[in-house]
């Protein structure tokens, strides 16, 4: 099969484009996920107040990357339309469009939060002691914003010409650059000072600045991904409006459950500054297990677009089955991994029995969800890449609004934190099916629509 052939959705086996595009996806965000936990290691060597400091930080940070993942996912969603019906040229203009916005949008949450640090944080509970530790922190990190919304999209276009290869690639270097920086910046090797967590900060931006400067010039020099920046401001505002009908919705639907997330935070920080520390033990430690389901999530978007802009619907049902199959499979196999092997992961972080009770609960009761959550993510990528962004919102804003938060309030009253953590189950399983039967819905009867 010839690299064009690979890259064309619209033809071939569904199993195996599918895992073919989620495979060098999936081992990127290995690389990219595993950082992230190396950097809550080295960070967890200055102390738990350090790894408390930074714990609170999460939610504000999955945020700004929900907001990030909206302008993938209507990029993504709207480039394989564009490549499905063949039409390169729209493809490039709406890739240059869609970073410009990404770029501004970023820059506009840096300097908010920049200004807003204070404020935000003593709403999610952070004590005076951590404040200051969490403005070295947010106070670098808030300029990797801009720099990673536009390395994301630049590579979600790439995606949806059906090229993840060189992606995982780049965020591969990324994440192992930023690795080896990482104890350089913190704790002062090689003549550098010693930084603590603005160290670990710093290490993302560098890291993160030097790979969007390759992609951008191999994109550009090499795949002629891009078009000019200049042209008529009708033309940009036709883009931007045509990306945002998935980017707007995407963007909510990922904004929820980081929003969820920090009232968890504050809910869990009332059991103190340890239990907070576990807590964000465990949310380093889940996206790892996760990486099929975001590799599965990242890849169904342009398979259903490309599939949806040529009129394939048999395509579409049939991944909806290999979509369901490995969720249901792969969630059952993981969730019998972390039930035995939670205890020993979490103490690599902390030896600190309350921080790693809180850690291994959590693991526990949710993992037993995960394959159900993974369906969910696929399913909501999958009608962003139809042109049909409300179902995922609808789905997204249920299991956290609806369902979750009013469980995690009376199961923290009734059973503390095991019952908050049962939440996750209960609703992930919940909207796991809703998800599976909506999406079958919508393909049977045609009823995608298409912008």
């Amino acid at each position: 099969m010839t690299a064009e052939e690979k890259q064309d959705l619209t033809r071939g086996p569904v199993g195996a484009h599918l895992r073919r595009q989620a495979t060098p996806f999936a081992l990127g965000l290995v690389a990219i996920f595993s950082f992230e936990a190396a950097d809550l290691f080295f960070i967890s060597r200055l102390g738990d107040e350090p790894l408390a400091a930074v714990s609170f930080t999460m939610p504000v940070i999955w945020l700004i990357y929900g907001i990030g993942i909206g302008f993938e996912a209507g990029a993504a969603s709207c480039v394989s339309r564009a490549v499905g019906r063949k039409d390169q040229e729209r493809a490039r203009r709406l890739t240059t469009d869609t970073v410009v916005l990404a770029v501004l949008a970023a820059l506009v949450l840096a300097v908010a939060g920049l200004t807003f640090i204070d404020p935000v944080f003593s709403l999610l509970g952070a004590t005076d002691e951590l404040m200051p530790l969490i403005r070295q922190y947010m106070g670098t990190w808030y300029w990797v914003a801009p720099l990673d919304l536009a390395l994301w999209v630049s590579l979600a276009s790439l995606r949806a010409r059906g090229n993840t290869l060189l992606e995982s690639k780049v965020i591969t270097a990324a994440a192992l650059l930023n690795l080896a920086l990482d104890p350089i910046f913190i704790f002062g090797l090689l003549g550098f000072p010693p930084l603590g967590v603005q160290g670990a900060a710093l290490a993302t931006v560098v890291a993160t600045g030097a790979m969007l400067v390759f992609t951008l010039l191999h994109l550009h020099f090499k795949l002629n991904v891009y078009a000019t920046v200049f042209a008529p401001a009708r033309t940009i505002f036709t883009s931007w409006k045509h990306m945002l009908h998935i980017g707007i919705p995407a963007m909510i639907t990922n904004a929820i459950v980081p929003v969820s997330s920090g009232i968890v935070v504050a809910l869990v920080a009332s059991f103190g500054v340890d239990a907070v520390a576990g807590f964000g033990v465990a949310m380093r430690i889940e996206p790892i297990f996760l990486i099929p389901f975001y590799a599965l999530s990242a890849v169904a978007s342009p398979f259903f677009g490309q599939n949806f802009g040529s009129g394939q619907m048999d395509r579409l049902l049939e991944a909806r089955r290999v979509l369901t199959r490995f969720c249901m499979g792969f969630g059952l196999l993981l969730a019998i991994t972390l039930i035995l092997i939670a205890e020993p992961l979490t103490g690599l972080f902390s030896k600190s029995p309350s921080i790693q009770d809180v850690a291994v609960d959590y693991l526990r009761i949710a993992a037993l969800s995960y394959g159900a959550y993974g369906l969910v993510m696929s399913v909501n990528a999958a009608f962003n890449g139809s042109g049909r962004p409300l179902p995922g919102v609808v789905i997204s804003a249920c299991r956290v609004m609806v369902v979750f938060l009013p469980l995690a309030y009376l199961g923290k009253e009734l059973l503390g934190l095991p019952g908050l953590f049962g939440a996750t189950l209960v609703s992930n399983l919940l909207m796991g099916a809703v998800a599976y039967l909506w999406l079958g819905r919508h393909i049977k009867f045609s009823e995608f629509g298409s912008t």
